[in-house]
């Protein structure tokens, strides 16, 4: 059989591993950047170690070529850390080596992903005695030097629980509970299995970029920088972050709902509809705790970002209606109203326009306006006509009184460059909100952030504008790429950070999103990332209980029904 591997013509032989052609090609690379981690073929992400001709498919007459080979005609794309699937496998093999090293340093521990701080990732760690960094990361490095294969193998569903059971692994055997399939893949070395929820690289020698670090409560693991995969990133300052984060993972422990399994637990018992009305009342307290601190400061204005499927717009609503108890006469502001029009804008290098650039944005002609407000002049504010990608001007015009407040909502909104100059800082109050869920699936597999961002998007993109899954993936990347460049940097200039997360949303958005994703076909050129999605939501019990979700709830500006765009 003739494969073409990144444009190489090279002949397979019965049971050769593509991680064997690569090497035959002379094709594996030494710095971590030109590294093949994995291989995509006919839309999919396999591992290197994926056989593509097996000895027992040889027939009398000739071979017969495994599904994806024969969907490919033979073609394979080899990913490497630049790749975001490529990242995701190297990210994947670290969580395996860090469990691993963990389990044959403290076998009695428990350790627990918690959350990740830019390109690195924080894990908890209890019931370590004598636990040391400098002893993990000599183990770690060991692991690495042994170049361990990474082989995935399927096992008996009730033989896994029932081994992870008596591991003490009993997150994961409760999780697995709830598994629809009679079978699991897990990786194994000794006596230690685990699995991460998708491919991996071949061997832990691939893994030679990372540093661990001490925190409190248990480390930080360091990746590559995305960048410059051969340097490690820099981890950044993020006490804010990491304070609001931590409570909510105190409100997962207050509500008994830390794992997926407790979630699904919850949804059976009918007892999720007490943790929707509790964690309503959460945000209400939250959005009122808020209003009192603007208020308090006397700010006449307040600047809200956040990521893309965050819950602006409602934030920005629910927060006018605290203001309105204290008395306040809040103002709408859209930041998306400054853009220059479109034929002003110079083209990045590949050619096209970076709407996600702060240059597309009048940052002088805002500060201005905010600057002659705050003086107390009437400002004529301009529109954005999003049809003729030009701004107008239909005298639209605004006086701040005692009791005005504005809310600037905006994707660069604590950008610096948006503040004015001469301003007293105490008037602008800056609000970051964001969903930062701490359900996990397990101890060793979190849900990112960005998961139920994507969700929150796909359900809304189709319910409310009618794009298809496949177009909202499409974006996603370049959505994913501004934010790295233009939010994320900021986020710990706010005054406050609004998590915006809820914790039974999971079980809601699984009956609007799931049918919408089962639609889409091998393929189609987003059929490996909707895998990726899918093999989180099979975990997760549909729950239909929206008749008890709130009608000016986050969640409702994805899933319809929101008082607010009545």
């Amino acid at each position: 059989m003739i494969l073409s591997i990144d444009g190489h013509s090279i002949e397979t032989m019965p049971d050769e591993s593509l991680n064997d052609l690569v090497k035959k090609l002379g094709l594996t690379g030494c710095a971590l950047g030109e590294k093949p981690l994995a291989a995509k073929i006919a839309g999919e992400v396999f591992t290197l170690n994926y056989i593509p001709l097996r000895q027992k498919d040889l027939g009398e007459d000739r071979p017969s070529m495994r599904r994806a080979m024969a969907a490919s005609g033979g073609e394979v794309r080899l990913l490497r850390y630049g790749d975001p699937a490529g990242k995701s496998c190297y990210i994947r093999s670290a969580q395996f080596a860090i469990f691993l090293a963990m389990r044959q340093l403290w076998p009695q521990a428990r350790t627990k992903m918690s959350c990740t701080l830019g390109s690195s990732v924080y894990f908890t760690v209890s019931g370590a005695e004598g636990f040391s960094v400098d002893a993990l990361k000599a183990q770690f490095r060991r692991l690495t030097e042994q170049d361990i294969p990474l082989i995935r193998r399927r096992v008996p569903l009730k033989e896994a629980i029932d081994r992870y059971e008596k591991d003490g692994q009993k997150d994961k055997a409760r999780l697995l509970s709830w598994r629809r399939q009679d079978y699991f893949d897990e990786y194994a070395y000794g006596d230690f299995a685990d699995y991460y929820y998708g491919e991996m690289v071949p061997s832990t020698g691939c893994l030679t970029v990372w540093d661990i670090l001490p925190a409190d409560g248990g480390f930080v693991f360091v990746y590559p920088d995305d960048q410059n995969p051969e340097t490690k990133a820099k981890v950044p300052a993020m006490p804010n972050f990491f304070s609001v984060f931590s409570e909510g993972e105190r409100w997962c422990s207050l509500m008994a709902c830390e794992t997926v399994a407790d979630l699904n637990d919850l949804t059976a018992s009918g007892g999720l509809r007490e943790l929707i009305r509790v964690n309503e009342a959460l945000h209400e307290k939250r959005f009122s705790q808020v209003a009192d601190l603007v208020c308090q400061r006397g700010a006449k204005a307040v600047m809200l970002a956040g990521p893309s499927s965050s819950g602006k717009t409602t934030s920005a609503n629910r927060l006018a209606t605290q203001l309105r108890v204290h008395g306040k006469k809040p103002i709408y502001m859209g930041l998306d109203d400054y853009y220059i029009d479109r034929d002003k804008i110079a083209p990045g290098p590949d050619g096209k326009l970076d709407l996600e650039h702060i240059n597309t944005i009048d940052c002088a002609l805002f500060r201005e306006d905010m600057a002659r407000l705050f003086r107390g002049e009437e400002v004529q504010l301009p529109s954005f006509n999003f049809l003729t990608g030009k701004r107008e001007w239909k005298g639209h015009s605004l006086r701040l009184h005692d009791d005005s407040v504005i809310i600037v909502e905006g994707l660069h909104g604590l950008n610096p460059a948006m503040l004015p100059e001469g301003v007293d800082p105490n008037l602008i109050f800056r609000l970051y909100v964001s969903p930062l869920l701490p359900l996990n699936l397990d101890d060793h597999n979190r849900i990112p952030t960005s998961y139920l961002r994507l969700l929150r998007r796909i359900v809304r993109d189709y319910e409310t504008r009618g794009a298809s899954v496949q177009h909202t993936l499409a974006m996603w990347d370049s959505v994913q790429r501004g934010e790295r460049k233009w939010i994320f940097p900021y986020q710990e200039n706010a005054d406050v950070i609004f998590n915006s997360s809820t914790l039974y949303e999971l079980a809601v958005l699984k009956k609007h999103i799931f049918p919408l994703l089962t639609a889409v076909q091998p393929e189609d050129e987003c059929f490996e990332d909707v895998r990726g999605i899918v093999k989180v939501l099979n975990f997760i019990q549909e729950a239909d209980v929206d008749d008890e979700i709130p009608p000016t709830s986050l969640v409702r500006e994805f899933i319809g029904g929101n008082s607010f765009y009545r």
